[in-house]
């Protein structure tokens, strides 16, 4: 009796070991079946149709719709995830909708919707402005690579802010984009965006502009301004400045979203006023940026 106890032991320490390594679930339902397709099979085609089976089954459907949208976008098929998303993410919790939200982002990025990827973003601005982005905590928790960290709300902003900058510059909207670059620099400065906003300015021919923010980068006075990938963009827009790019190549501007932009000044003085509240100065009573932003 005694030896089967051990040798009990020892599989369920071999069990455990497996799911450790495999990142796999532990049971037998049609959603672990799915994760056990994707992860141990490798067969992401399998691992669809098992996701499919357990959304309809209502087993585990908040993680099983991301998961299978994750395996579409692999499988470059992420005009069909993108549909999934929209006509099942009703189901799903209302804890699940942010994830859902960036998975959706990465989706509309891959397809070059960049127009839904706007208002996208734009809607979880708001969300963060009226509160309900974090639960009304000050800092969530993120995963990144397998680590997981800490995000601040204000991180966040400036996170979403940088995205919709970069969403107008694929628009060729570059002065849309320096406005909303220069925000979320006012947040959460760093070398990535910096060098975003030193090409809207250039786009624009404002070399002088462009040339005082790029030297911030080159002398290492911004976050991240010693890393390999900011260091060769900034060399690399140096080169462009000094070529002196004629400046009738970049007048075709679309026009500014006044509203919009309107109600990021609104927050941001909000953000910096004297009279504070208890609550987060951004989870404040801002009723014009509500409303433009409504728009």
């Amino acid at each position: 009796m005694e030896g089967s106890g051990c040798k009990k032991s020892s599989k369920g320490k071999k069990d455990d070991l497996y799911h450790v390594i495999h990142k796999v679930p532990y049971g037998d339902t049609l959603y672990v079946k799915a994760k056990h397709a994707q992860l141990v099979d490798k067969d992401p085609e399998a691992a669809i149709v098992l996701f499919w089976k357990a959304i309809n089954a209502g087993d585990k459907v908040d993680s099983a719709l991301k998961d299978m949208a994750v395996v579409m976008k692999q499988l470059d098929r992420s005009e069909e995830a993108i549909e999934a998303i929209k006509s099942f993410r009703s189901l799903c919790s209302k804890h699940s909708q942010e994830s859902l939200d960036n998975v959706l982002l990465d989706l509309y990025k891959k397809c070059g919707r960049i127009d839904e990827q706007i208002e996208l973003l734009k809607r979880k601005l708001r969300l963060i402005y009226q509160g309900e982005a974090f639960n009304g905590r000050t800092t969530r928790t993120a995963r990144s690579h397998g680590k997981k960290f800490q995000v601040s709300i204000k991180q966040e902003t400036a996170r979403l802010l940088g995205n919709l900058g970069w969403a107008y510059m694929q628009k060729e909207n570059y002065m849309m984009a320096e406005v909303v670059f220069k925000k979320a620099q006012m947040i959460d400065a760093d070398a990535n965006k910096a060098c975003n906003l030193v090409v809207c300015l250039m786009r624009q021919s404002r070399y002088e502009e462009a040339y005082y923010i790029l030297e911030h980068v080159l002398h290492g006075k911004l976050p991240g301004s010693d890393e390999t990938k900011s260091k060769k963009r900034a060399e690399e827009l140096l080169l462009e400045f000094n070529s002196n790019i004629p400046q009738s190549q970049y007048l075709d501007n679309l026009g500014l979203d006044d509203d919009f932009v309107k109600g990021i000044d609104e927050l941001l003085t909000a953000w910096g006023s004297n009279n504070r509240s208890r609550r987060l100065p951004i989870f404040e009573e801002i009723s014009s940026f509500r409303d433009q932003l409504a728009c």
